[in-house]
């Protein structure tokens, strides 16, 4: 597995009067980014005025989202690593209030969930962490159905409870009780469906290497069955075909990204195999 490349926190700069009061919410919410410069400001826009606190941990990109988060928050760092549980971590570690919230670059916060939050951490909370559902917005649609639908994970924690774990799909683990909000966060994952190739492209390589630094090797039959079966599972037992042409495009998608996953970890093994020859 290819190590990180060492950190270079580089905290930004902020003239007072372009930041938004806080209300004072002993909140931290932080998220991680890379070339999101299309979806990062309503992000920001939806926290910064309401949590104590907003970090955001960048790894140098270059579409001009560094020029829009210092409009927001002062709090940005710069860490470059292929590992995005430790990405996360990173910026959990920043956190200094005792509740946590992450969020990624292209999802925002409505008003309701807002409240609910402010709720729960201004009263006297009765679990250590809560699960949070997410509505995707896909070309114009909210899709209600197949893979990406119903979509929850542990969002709010208390800061000393949590800890990131896993790869790449890394996730947050809770030391303790964990409750759902009643409320929703939204999300549009890609500007377009060019947008959505190249996350594709750049993900489906990170999930190889990830693969192949577990040790997982090359099988054909998960070549030709895996993305077959995805779509069975998503477009027929999970009905994307109710999410119309949105959902057959996101199945089609999915297929890709699978297929490409487990052929660009072929290509990693067929490489690793010329080095070795080339040795002797």
């Amino acid at each position: 597995m290819d190590q990180p490349v060492a950190s270079n926190q580089q905290k930004q700069t902020l003239n007072s009067e372009q930041l938004t009061p806080s209300d004072g919410l002993p909140l931290s919410v932080y998220m991680i980014t890379y070339n999101n410069g299309v979806t990062i400001e309503r992000a920001l826009q939806s926290v910064a005025d309401w949590a104590d606190e907003v970090i955001v941990v960048d790894s140098y990109s270059t579409d001009g989202a560094q020029d829009i988060i210092p409009r927001y928050t002062e709090k940005l760092y710069q860490f470059e690593t292929k590992d995005l549980r430790e990405k996360y971590q990173y910026a959990h570690d920043q956190c200094i209030n005792p509740w946590t919230l992450f969020i990624d670059a292209d999802e925002w916060l409505m008003d309701d969930i807002k409240k609910e939050i402010s709720t729960i951490i201004r009263g006297t909370p009765s679990c250590d962490g809560y699960i949070a559902s997410r509505r995707n917005m896909y070309l114009g649609r909210e899709i209600k159905h197949g893979g990406w639908y119903p979509d929850r994970e542990i969002r709010l924690y208390r800061r000393e409870k949590g800890r990131w774990e896993g790869g790449l799909h890394a996730k947050v683990t809770v030391d303790g009780t964990v409750g759902t909000l009643k409320h929703f966060y939204m999300h549009t994952p890609y500007a377009d469906i060019a947008h959505q190739i190249r996350t594709i492209d750049r993900y489906s390589e990170a999930f190889a290497e990830d693969l192949r630094s577990s040790g997982r090797r090359f099988h054909l039959v998960n070549l030709i069955t895996r993305p077959v079966y995805r779509f069975f599972r998503d477009y027929i037992l999970k009905r994307g075909f109710l999410d119309g042409t949105p959902g057959f495009i996101i199945v089609v998608s999915t297929m890709y990204y699978v297929f490409m996953k487990y052929a660009k970890l072929w290509e990693i093994e067929m490489k690793e195999k010329k080095q070795f020859r080339n040795r002797f």
